[in-house]
């Protein structure tokens, strides 16, 4: 797949708000589309990856960046 994701820049900010604006960001978007999600919140290693589980989203990738972490989600089609 050639799809070039978004970056969503969402250092700087602590718990919960990454995972409140990347709720927003995802549910704008279309089942299937890719979000990258950087943050520097320590604790966003564990919250993306529950609310990925717990939304219907698929986490396809992660990596370490200079000051913290960056998330690849796949939108998933949740249910209304």
């Amino acid at each position: 797949m050639a799809d070039r994701a978004a970056v969503y820049d969402l250092k700087g900010l602590n718990c919960p708000l990454p995972v409140l604006k990347a709720k927003k960001r995802l549910a704008g978007m279309r089942p299937g589309s890719r979000l990258w999600l950087e943050t520097t919140d320590p604790l966003a290693v564990i919250d993306i990856p529950a609310f990925c589980s717990e939304s219907g989203h698929q986490l396809i990738e992660t990596a370490a960046i200079s000051g913290g972490h960056r998330f690849l989600v796949e939108r998933g089609a949740q249910q209304p």
